[in-house]
């Protein structure tokens, strides 16, 4: 079976389509934190157009301003009522732990404190939220890291996901029209916006400096 493992979109919808475009796997699993973005609306409904399972992600527990403002009362409620996390072909797909969406877990992070965090896990694991690709083994526990199709930092501006096959999970990485989300994101009103452009987009955010700070406030 292949699951194709899509996580932290967060709301740009021009990386998700590139992503789509390329997918050919017999389920879709959507690990979170798909809004907190540019375009809100467009992406949660996209992804609630199509055949997946879906888990929620911190942004969608604690949706910030910009989200319940594009969003209805309905759409909030609907991402809020998520499941934490979802068993496919023996694999657990979830945010950050099964548990809570919150945790960290990088390249970087100790063994004793990944086994703490992810107590009485074993098999493997997909999770998403600390933005970069990795894939760690603790004893009997195996975490793999999806990758964000969104908002990366993995030295390379494109999207970042997993395929997941027979249990096996594989990287993988997608071209997206650069330009065009450099435009639209700008048209878009995101508070972000500028930022986001100059620091993700215009040029490729570093994978190293981004695990350092995660692990830095630990």
């Amino acid at each position: 079976m292949k699951v194709a493992a899509l996580y932290d979109v967060h709301a740009m919808p021009w990386a998700l389509e590139a992503v789509l475009a390329e997918v050919d796997a017999d389920a879709i699993v959507f690990g979170g934190d798909f809004v907190y973005g540019p375009y809100p609306r467009e992406v949660l409904e996209h992804v609630r157009s199509l055949d997946a399972a879906v888990v929620r992600g911190n942004c969608e527990e604690s949706p910030v301003e910009w989200d319940r403002e594009h969003l209805s009362e309905e759409q909030l409620a609907w991402a809020a009522a998520l499941p934490l996390a979802v068993a496919i072909d023996g694999v657990l797909y979830c945010h950050a732990t099964p548990t809570s969406n919150l945790p960290t877990t990088t390249a970087a992070t100790p063994d004793e404190i990944v086994a703490e965090q992810f107590d009485g896990v074993t098999g493997t694991v997909v999770i998403g939220h600390t933005h970069h690709q990795f894939d760690r083994r603790v004893g009997d526990l195996r975490v793999v890291n999806a990758g964000a199709v969104g908002m990366p930092h993995e030295d390379h501006v494109a999207a970042f996901w997993t395929l997941v096959e027979d249990g096996e999970p594989r990287p993988m990485r997608t071209a997206f029209d650069v330009e065009r989300a450099v435009r639209e994101i700008r048209a878009s009103g995101w508070p972000k916006s500028d930022e986001f452009v100059a620091e993700m987009l215009l040029e490729p955010p570093s994978r190293e400096a981004h695990i350092a700070r995660v692990e830095g406030r630990r």
